[in-house]
């Protein structure tokens, strides 16, 4: 098997700040509906619409089983189905854009007359076929990253600068919609309703209008990824002619998938950041709209959940040179599982008496959301290292397959988080509806909940790639002069 993966000198240009911005706008684009889903979908159907937890869990669950299917399928028509000679990836994301602008708006559509079961035959049709168009950009988009560049330092720069564009659309979620989509619940004459423990108004969701908000978001996602096909450069040509057709080649897939350690302990802790950090964000305005009272204040919890991030970016590119990834993640998750050891000491200690104060909070979720950071920063460079190991070891150019595989536990991660939301605020007494009454310590119920979690999210992340994900620094130089032609295949990692 020939190791020289790299496209004739001149084919295309130089690696440089093009692939970097252009891989940053792809998440972007489609983070502006992903986050608008994962934040508020949940959100929007249980306290607008009408739907109960109770129903709502089991409908995400199902979603997600159905992903399994969508995923797999769609990964292998990307790797085996060329749409265009000039690209493997680019139209498919172009397509699958145009769809999924549809489908965000359709999700979001005012289905509040229906009856129960025409609710949830609408929340689950919308959203399975807009997981499908999603697929359809994400897939493809991903896979980019281990044809862009062979080299691990750019490739660990393309993870950064994915991370600056997904993180931009969560903000702008956090930071501008709760001004819009939320305002004070009014009694009967038109007055605020003031909770009686706090002293502030109490808030409600305005659902019709995130139905406005998603149709901008929407667009500007398509506009944004159509930018991303033309800046972005594939220069990485795999051999495909070992690659398996149909059937037998979503089970080689499986295979290859399955039998690479690395990638198993990185889906087991992207299982656990995924599905118990950034799925579970709606839980984080649920505190600031029932324990603190204030939603504007999510704002400031937002900043600071996001500023490990801010830190960590300019200097990822050494810490990772120095360290290797498999050892700094690791470091970093065990600080945040110690900072969840600490807020949930706190919470049981405090809040019976009343005095779990804000600033405590947002202090405990900063600890939290160090080891996220340095996932959200790297996992990125990490997929494309476990894809790179498969072909090294395999001679099969799977690239659009494994990801889907990858990025289907990443879907069912979303889906067990809200799974694990549903159910939680089921247990701590939470009421649905628009302008339900809460008993009383849904609040500190809540606060609890995120808290444990987030904990948990960081405890099993940290095992998996301490004891599990078996890339470290040695081996990364070693797959990247076997890509460069320097050693012989073989001389990698071999577990």
């Amino acid at each position: 098997m020939s190791t020289k993966t790299k496209a004739p000198a001149g084919a295309v240009k130089p690696f440089g700040w093009g692939d970097k911005i252009g891989y940053a706008l792809g998440d972007m684009g489609c983070g502006f509906t992903f986050q608008l889903i994962a934040t508020y979908m949940q959100l929007f159907y249980v306290q607008y619409i009408g739907i109960e937890n109770g129903h709502y869990w089991w409908i995400i669950i199902v979603s997600k089983l159905f992903d399994a299917i969508n995923d797999v399928i769609i990964g292998n028509l990307v790797d085996t189905k060329r749409l265009s000679k000039k690209s493997k990836y680019m139209p498919w994301i172009i397509a699958g854009g145009l769809v999924m602008t549809v489908l965000t708006v359709a999700v979001f559509a005012p289905v509040k007359e229906f009856s129960s079961v025409g609710k949830i035959a609408w929340c689950l049709g919308s959203y399975c076929l807009w997981s499908i168009a999603y697929t359809m950009v994400n897939v493809p988009y991903g896979s980019l990253h281990s044809v862009i560049t062979d080299k691990p330092n750019e490739r660990q720069a393309l993870s950064t600068f994915r991370s600056i564009g997904a993180a931009l659309p969560a903000v702008i979620i956090m930071m501008i919609l709760p001004d819009i989509v939320y305002t004070d619940k009014l009694d009967g004459a038109g007055n605020p309703v003031i909770d009686a423990t706090t002293g502030k108004a109490e808030q409600i969701l305005l659902g019709e209008k995130l139905l406005p908000v998603a149709i901008v978001f929407s667009i500007a996602a398509f506009l944004i990824l159509f930018a991303t096909t033309k800046l972005v450069k594939e220069r990485v040509h795999r051999d495909e002619s070992n690659n398996a057709m149909g059937a037998k080649a979503i089970f080689s897939s499986l295979r290859t998938f399955f039998t690479n350690r690395a990638m198993v302990g990185l889906t087991i802790a992207t299982l656990a950041c995924v599905s118990l950090f950034n799925s579970t964000m709606s839980l984080n305005n649920l505190v600031f709209q029932y324990f603190f009272n204030d939603i504007s204040k999510v704002k400031l919890a937002l900043v600071v959940s996001y500023a490990p991030l801010c830190v960590v970016m300019p200097f990822i590119g050494k810490l990772t040179s120095k360290f290797g990834k498999k050892n700094l993640l690791a470091a970093a998750m065990c600080a945040s599982t110690i900072g969840g050891i600490a807020g949930l000491a706190l919470s049981f200690v405090l809040i019976p008496n009343g005095s779990f104060s804000m600033g405590i909070y947002i202090a405990v979720l900063l600890l939290l959301n160090l080891g996220n950071a340095v996932f959200q920063v790297s996992v990125w460079a990490l997929v494309a290292d476990c894809i790179a190991l498969s072909y090294q070891k395999t001679g099969k150019s799977e690239e659009g397959s494994l990801y889907a595989i990858y990025s289907f536990f990443r879907k069912l991660a979303q889906g067990i988080g809200q799974a694990v939301v549903s159910i939680g605020l089921m247990a701590v007494g939470f009421v649905e509806g628009e302008n339900a009454v809460q008993p009383k310590g849904v609040g500190d119920g809540i606060i609890k909940l995120y808290i444990l979690v987030l904990f948990i999210g960081s405890l099993v992340a940290f095992l998996s790639m301490t004891f599990i994900y078996n890339i470290g620094k040695k081996e990364e130089h070693e797959m990247a002069a076997i890509a460069e032609g320097i050693v012989k295949v073989g001389a990698g990692n071999d577990d």
